[in-house]
């Protein structure tokens, strides 16, 4: 695992700029549900939307249904492209290749399986978001099967990226690799929980609750989460013993 950690770190560090530059992407997709007719709050570098309570007490329009559906797939829109183009770095690092045009020509394939892993997801946590809330467990609800969910989904987009997999096989392997060897999955959560709370807790004690929130979002977008994408990418490859050597 320690060796995924330094060839992620590596990566990242050699391809910084090209890193931040495909990360914008990440910036757009969070800051654009704050365009939704509905209350959004900022925490740990990324922006949430309270929607169950509006769905279910009926005070929404077709017009603000349109707006929150819009901004839904543009934001996953712009992250699937983020995501595709990082795990391509990872892909060109690890396969010793040059990003070629026939890359760049499935640039927009790999994007939309992407995008409707993503989607499918988003709509299973807002399912259960709304579900909760009937019941009064509207956080633990959305906490649990969003933890689930992304467990299975954790190295659907590499795979996609990578192997050129089509949507479901990709979901299938990457539950079952999740399966195999949790090690990855877990250290992945710890690191990033433990690397955004410390920029938050910073942030705060530096610049006070209110201006700390947009500062980590954006320190987040452009540098956090790209280490963290190719760490995913990058423990995906680790499954080819052949390219560990």
């Amino acid at each position: 695992m320690a060796g995924v950690i330094q060839e992620s770190f590596e990566l990242y560090r050699d391809k910084i700029s090209l890193a931040v530059i495909f990360s914008i992407p990440f910036l757009i997709a969070f800051a654009i549900p704050m365009l939704a007719p509905l209350p959004t709050y900022i925490s740990a570098g990324a922006i949430f939307l309270r929607s169950a309570s509006v769905f279910v007490n009926g005070n929404i329009n077709l017009l603000s249904l349109a707006v929150i559906t819009a901004s839904t797939i543009f934001s996953l829109l712009f992250l699937s492209f983020a995501f595709v183009l990082i795990s391509i770095l990872v892909k060109s690092k690890r396969t010793h290749s040059t990003i070629g045009s026939r890359t760049f020509k499935n640039i927009e394939a790999y994007i939309g399986k992407v995008f409707v892993i993503f989607l499918v997801y988003a709509i299973i946590m807002t399912a259960a978001n709304i579900i909760g809330y009937s019941f009064g467990i509207s956080t633990l609800l959305t906490a649990v099967v969003g933890l689930f969910g992304f467990a299975i989904i954790f190295y659907a987009p590499s795979a996609v990226v990578v192997d050129d997999k089509k949507i479901m096989r990709a979901v299938k392997d990457s539950a079952r690799l999740v399966l195999r060897e949790p090690q990855y999955f877990l250290l992945w959560l710890v690191l990033i929980t433990i690397v955004v709370s410390v920029l938050d807790t910073v942030s705060i004690s530096l610049l006070g609750t209110f201006w700390s929130r947009y500062v980590v979002l954006v320190l987040n977008s452009l540098f956090v989460v790209p280490y963290f994408i190719i760490f995913i990418a990058e423990a995906y490859m680790d499954r080819f013993r052949l390219l560990r050597h």
